[in-house]
């Protein structure tokens, strides 16, 4: 018996071979970044987090992309809550095995607080990995920056070595980043997966933790300046987001702006149409 099964996986052995190579298996990389942040945010808000509307159409969406042995599905999905102090709390996936993933997680303060943004922006290419962490602030006074700074400031200092400065960034965008801005282009799947996830996790607690003992504020001058300044990042955010070609690629202009406007950055649009009303 064992000579038979030896002869006839000798046979079996040139078929076996010839079959076309397999692609390796897909390593989802921010999928555990996003359950973190979704575990993290139920456990901080509790009842008080609820499901922020997203428009028909935009929860998931694909395409196919890519031609032969390189062609592949794309998939982009979003979810997105709000809290009594969050306008809205979002995360856009988009993966393509064999191509790319993307994972963009951007919290919107409510406009009566003078909250810094969150963003966590992890891209990875065939060509690597752009990483770009942050509380996003409302203004550069001395005095914004040590209340929102200063608690994040041992976690960049303790991570910009680890994961060096990725390069110049557009000088017009200098204005909605913090002196602890992590950005950084990596090519090791390990670094992602532990001390940028490490990275993540940290300022997420950061911010949450700032979030929850954030008051209200009061005073008309001020709650103008804050409409102004979320108006203007979100402006600029729209205009300026590097995924409107890819988005455009895989599912064409009108999708794409819709997505942008009506969606990702939508404070604009909503009130314009009144159904977000401002503090003052």
């Amino acid at each position: 018996a064992s000579a038979a099964a030896s002869a006839a996986d000798s046979a079996a052995a040139p078929a076996a071979s010839s079959s076309p190579p397999q692609p390796p298996p897909f390593n989802d990389l921010y999928a555990p970044y996003l359950k973190h942040a979704t575990a993290r945010l139920e456990e901080a808000f509790g009842s008080d987090l609820q499901p922020y509307p997203i428009p028909a159409g935009f929860e998931k969406t694909s395409a196919e992309t890519g031609k032969g042995a390189r062609k592949t599905t794309v998939v982009t999905t979003s979810v997105a809550w709000k809290t009594t102090k969050l306008r809205q709390v979002r995360a856009a996936s988009v993966k393509a095995p064999g191509a790319l993933q993307v994972l963009n997680f951007v919290v919107f303060p409510e406009l009566k607080y003078d909250l810094p943004f969150f963003g966590g922006d992890l891209v990875t290419l065939p060509g690597g990995h752009l990483i770009a962490i942050d509380m996003q602030p409302l203004f550069h006074d001395d005095a914004y920056k040590a209340r929102f700074g200063k608690p994040i400031a041992p976690l960049f200092a303790r991570y910009k070595d680890v994961l060096p400065w990725g390069g110049d960034f557009p000088e017009e965008a200098a204005q909605f980043f913090s002196d602890n801005f992590l950005w950084t282009r990596l090519q090791d799947d390990s670094l992602v997966e532990t001390t940028v996830f490490d990275a993540f996790k940290e300022y997420l607690d950061a911010y949450l933790d700032i979030v929850i003992n954030a008051e209200e504020i009061t005073d008309p001058q001020h709650l103008a300046r804050i409409k102004d300044r979320h108006v203007a990042y979100l402006h600029y955010r729209a205009e300026k987001d590097p995924a409107r070609g890819m988005f455009r690629r895989f599912y064409g202009d009108e999708w794409t702006e819709e997505y942008i406007h009506g969606f990702l950055f939508d404070l604009e649009r909503k009130i314009e149409d009144g159904s977000y009303k401002c503090p003052v």
